[in-house]
């Protein structure tokens, strides 16, 4: 398992940035409007790391990893026949790949097909 994209959702993006900054050398970028507005860096190994503003007033703040999967049909599939609600099915962003959002067990899980 690995984990291709980790966000952030929080209030306070500048400052979540400036702690992973200085305690981890992470360099983030400016505002990707197709990961809504994240602020992303690279992660060692692969992969990056998003921080961004909740996008809508009932967004709460979440820390959401989302693995990297062959075939995100048939991984929505295994998680929805294990229980899993889908909050957000498979959608493609251009350039970045399609990614899907499920909730087991109160915690949001998410899933990345290059």
């Amino acid at each position: 398992m690995k984990i291709f994209y980790l966000e952030i959702v929080t209030p306070n993006v500048d400052d979540v940035c400036a702690a992973y900054a200085a305690s981890h050398g992470a360099d983030f970028g400016k505002p990707d409007a197709s990961l809504g507005n994240a602020r992303t860096a690279s992660m060692p190994g692969g992969g990056m790391i998003g921080v961004r503003e909740p996008m809508h007033e009932s967004e709460e703040p979440v820390v959401r990893p989302y693995w990297l999967v062959e075939d995100i049909e048939t991984a929505v599939a295994a998680a929805v026949k294990a229980g899993a609600e889908v909050a957000h099915p498979p959608l493609e962003i251009p350039g970045h790949g399609t990614f899907a959002i499920y909730i087991q067990g109160g915690v949001h899980h998410g899933l990345w097909q290059r």
